[in-house]
């Protein structure tokens, strides 16, 4: 076992865009330190601009992640993009609890960091974007993804919590964003997401075939992650019952559109083989309010245990040096802390956790790479 799987991959150019694993085994001076017990710097950071958002989709985990606001202005996201550069962070990518296009910084931000030499990627409902505001973005963005969990109008506007004529707006900022991209040769992959409840079956067909018709780079097909409450009432028995249109979904892809299915995480039945988390030292998350924890499942203020500070507050050079840092970052890497008891299903870090786990139990070998082309977006693990 290897842990390197490529049977989702899709072929831009010469290399491979990898959607349904981890890119950590490419990154073996990172992991050589970590074992050797050095304090290691984020390869990926996963972060907000802001904790609001323009959109009330019904499968959103941000409404779980609810902790004490303050504002990510231009000074402390600078300074953060600074900090990230001068400490060897790879990429930055403005997903988290939060619609970052909608923070006045979001712009500057993206440029501020592309000009740093950081990979800078966003996932968004993509709605305030207009083409000038694309032709600028693009070229600084390593890739972009659009959350869009439907492929009808009035569906799009049940399940995403907006007005129908929402969606086409939304719909003519893709296809823009595929134009500016070939038209300029942009290297910017341009991406959909359908995060899947069960009963969003309906949509699965009707979404692959409008990405076939917009031409994104790819549309990926994701599970709906839930708390350990299970509070957004996900029932992962029916995924079962949805493989045959998900197959269905995928034979729609061509040598320019790949649809793609998280297979790994959709089978997983929302459990985690393992019970230590050793993944957030390599990939840490931020929450919009600008709280700093392991992960995005641990934002909400019953989490208070494993939070670390706030980027509004305080450097995040100086908080990555701190004692309480790495505390917080042992304490879940440690005999008293369980996964499988103590998390959400299936975080940002699931598959990162899945081979260090297997690695630290000599499960998993780190693969010899001589000669083996790497995959895209090396910086996002």
């Amino acid at each position: 076992m290897t842990g390197m799987t490529d049977h989702t991959d899709l072929i831009l150019g010469k290399q491979k865009l990898n959607l349904d694993g981890t890119k950590i085994a490419w990154h073996q001076e990172r992991i050589a330190a970590w074992e050797r017990g050095e304090r290691i710097a984020p390869i990926t950071i996963d972060m907000a601009l802001t904790r609001a958002c323009n959109y009330g989709c019904h499968y959103c985990y941000a409404m779980l992640q609810e902790n004490d606001r303050k504002t990510i202005n231009r000074q402390v996201i600078f300074d953060f993009l600074d900090d990230c550069a001068k400490m060897g962070v790879q990429g930055i990518s403005f997903v988290s609890d939060g619609e970052s296009t909608i923070s006045p910084v979001f712009v500057d931000a993206v440029k501020h960091g592309h000009s740093l030499g950081l990979s800078m990627a966003v996932g968004t409902n993509a709605f305030v974007f207009n083409r000038r505001k694309l032709e600028e973005l693009l070229p600084a963005l390593t890739y972009l993804r659009v959350n869009i969990s439907a492929g009808e109008r009035d569906r799009y506007a049940e399940i995403m919590g907006v007005k129908p004529h929402w969606f086409d707006r939304v719909v003519q900022n893709i296809r823009d964003m595929a134009d500016i991209k070939k038209k300029n040769n942009l290297d910017c992959t341009i991406g959909l997401q359908m995060v899947l409840m069960p009963e969003y079956e309906d949509q699965i067909m009707p979404l692959a075939q409008l990405g076939k018709e917009l031409r994104p780079d790819y549309l990926v097909i994701k599970h709906c992650s839930d708390n350990e409450d299970g509070d957004l009432g996900v029932d992962y028995t029916k995924y079962a019952g949805l493989y045959d249109k998900l197959h269905a979904a995928e034979a729609l892809s061509d040598s320019e559109y790949s649809v793609q299915v998280k297979w790994s995480k959709i089978e997983a039945n929302g459990t985690r083989s393992y019970q230590r988390c050793y993944g957030a030292p390599f990939m840490i998350q931020i929450s919009g309010s600008g709280l700093v924890a392991p992960c995005g499942m641990l934002f909400n203020e019953q989490y208070k245990k494993f939070h670390i500070g706030n980027i509004c507050d305080t450097r995040f050079y100086d908080m990555w040096n701190s004692d309480r840092y790495w505390e917080v970052m042992n304490y879940i890497a440690g005999p008293q802390f369980n996964a499988q008891t103590m998390c959400g299903s299936l975080c940002l870090q699931h598959k990162v956790n899945e081979f260090l786990d297997g690695y630290v139990k000599g499960q998993v070998d780190l693969p010899d790479l001589g000669g083996r082309a790497p995959p895209m977006h090396l910086s996002f693990v």
